[in-house]
């Protein structure tokens, strides 16, 4: 019994202590499971459900409930569970170019990619990197702006087939095309890694044959639209026809014996709307692939005539594939937009329809001067890769017309490039296009903005034949109704097209040839030339300085914007 009375009163006393320390820590405000959080990473409490991103954002960082706050005397960092992937590209889908921050772009606007940094971590950018140990998920990138292991090489053109197969072989290459483009005067091959070497030393060394003029790479080129809805029957309302004032405009030309090449994917000839306006096919690509959606949609804003009206419904159309694929990422190259180009101008195209876009490329400026060179008029889109969008091309080559979008409410579309490249604006929102196989779409983008523009710029060369590019870039500029800030601005250029106040601007067949006096085709920044001297071809009304555009044809115009 003295042995258990013992053992009580010792397992008592233990407890006496450790209640009055508990006790005493209670009172001391002392919280005991904090302060153990404060010495180590404070546990994360994942809820069961999957954290979800947005559709609607290109790239978001995941925010993972860490459940109630409970420590208030120190903030620490939570872990970071791997490297944040640098993605210089915001975003990228079949039917949009990539685009990319202000961190990984050029002099000129162009989007980089930080070259492969190697198993050792050793390689460099030729930027500051936006942070260690991510050299090598950068590449992917550029993989996006161009076709991997491909080359457009200028070689001699005194070489054989045979001699330019050899000249492959030479450099662990295979020549897939070659042929002579009289556009430029030069002869471009199309050539392809075949010994699994690093494209940048097959390059180098490719470079420095005597037989090559110059090496690039095939660029890639993708279909300015937005993705459309399904094809559906019908005869829905064009609310284009009153924003560009077409029927008025039709009241004086439809494009009549004006030529059109629309370099874009495959078009329907036999839809009702298209019938008997496709002048000329010619297939860039050497496909067997059928009409697509959007390039028959581009071929009927231009020329629609049946239940729906384009914009120049009596032009003709040079119907030249240069995108493959069925879907609306359809995509082409370097090379075989340098055969359409060359196609156009060697056929008696008189205005080039662009509704693609790509990075800058210097076989495709090239071309674009040589084309311009001889008096064609080239039309682009601006882009479907939004605000922070670098310049596109060929839309920003200076002779090039840029056109961007809007919608029926006379808003820039959300994923419109901007810039001071753009040179107007016309809707493409919401647009009813026909479709293959005598369907029609409601579609969006900048491509068929472009295409609108096409079509005027055809009302213009029915009107008056000799117009030149430059006198009708113009003429465009300086009858298009404002939108945005007054005057000119990077949303909406010179602002939206007006068919009609352009047609009545320019002189008849029977006056004077209007013509620009520079007699170049290269643009400048509108407004300084707007006050220059001497270059003032249209003198029906005048039209010298920016205010007077908010003035002219004010009669047909609404009130207030």
């Amino acid at each position: 019994m003295t042995r258990k009375s013992e053992s009580k009163l010792r397992a008592g006393a233990f407890a006496s202590s450790v209640g009055a320390a508990l006790l005493l820590a209670a009172c001391l405000g002392v919280e005991v499971a904090q302060a153990q959080a404060i010495m180590r990473t404070p546990t994360i409490s994942v809820p069961s459900r999957t954290p979800t991103i947005s559709p609607s954002v290109a790239a978001r960082a995941v925010s993972i409930d860490r459940g109630p706050r409970t420590m208030t005397t120190a903030r620490i960092p939570s872990p970071r569970m791997g490297p944040a992937p640098v993605l210089p590209y915001a975003r990228y889908s079949p039917n949009l170019y990539p685009s990319c921050t202000a961190p990984y772009r050029d002099a000129d606007g162009e989007c980089l990619a930080q070259p492969n940094a190697g198993g050792d971590g050793a390689g460099k950018s030729g930027k500051k990197s936006a942070g260690k140990g991510r050299g090598n998920n950068t590449p992917v990138a550029l993989n996006q702006r161009i076709f991997a292991g491909e080359f457009v090489a200028e070689i001699d053109g005194a070489l054989s087939v045979t001699e330019a197969d050899q000249l492959a072989r030479r450099h662990g290459l295979a020549r897939i095309a070659s042929e002579n483009f009289p556009l430029i005067g030069a002869t471009f091959g199309l050539f392809r890694i075949t010994d699994g070497r690093p494209a940048e030393t097959v390059r180098r060394e490719f470079a420095a044959d005597g037989s090559v003029r110059s090496v690039q790479p095939n660029f890639r080129y993708v279909l300015q639209d937005q993705k459309s809805s399904v094809p559906t029957e019908g005869d829905p309302a064009q609310y284009v026809l009153a924003k560009l004032r077409l029927p008025q405009a039709h009241t004086l030309a439809h494009g009549a014996n004006v030529t059109v090449a629309v370099i874009d994917s495959g078009i329907d000839a036999k839809h009702p709307e298209l019938a008997n306006s496709i002048a000329d096919n010619f297939d860039a690509l050497g496909s067997a692939e059928g009409p697509h959606i959007h390039g028959t949609g581009i071929a009927g804003a231009i020329v629609a005539h049946a239940r729906l009206m384009g914009s120049a419904p009596e032009a003709r159309i040079i119907a030249i594939r240069a995108f493959g694929g069925t879907t609306g990422g359809a995509e082409s190259s370097s090379y075989i937009i340098l055969r359409s180009l060359n196609y156009a101008a060697e056929h008696g195209a008189q205005i080039v329809n662009m509704s693609f876009a790509g990075p800058k490329d210097a076989v495709i400026e090239r071309a674009i001067a040589a084309t311009a060179a001889r008096g064609l008029v080239l039309i682009a889109a601006a882009g479907n890769a939004g605000a922070k969008s670098p310049p596109l091309y060929p839309a920003a080559n200076p002779n090039v017309i840029a056109v961007s979008a809007t919608d029926q409410q006379d808003k820039l579309f959300t994923a419109s490039n901007r810039g001071n490249y753009i040179a107007l604006a016309a809707p493409g929102v919401d647009i009813f296009l026909p479709a293959p196989e005598g369907k029609y779409q409601m579609t969006s983008g900048t491509s068929f903005s472009a295409a609108y523009v096409s079509g005027v710029a055809a009302l213009l060369l029915e009107r008056n034949y000799a117009l030149k590019p430059e006198a009708l870039r113009m003429t465009l500029a300086k009858t298009a109704r404002d939108l945005g800030s007054p005057g000119r601005d990077d949303l909406f250029g010179d602002g939206e097209a007006d068919a009609f106040a352009a047609v009545m601007a320019v002189p008849a067949d029977s006056a004077t040839p209007v013509a620009a006096a520079s007699g170049t085709t290269k643009r400048e920044d509108g407004q300084p030339r707007r006050d220059e001297p001497g270059i003032r071809a249209i003198e029906q009304p005048s039209l010298s300085s920016a205010d007077d555009k908010s003035t002219i044809f004010q009669a047909d115009r609404p009130a207030a914007r």
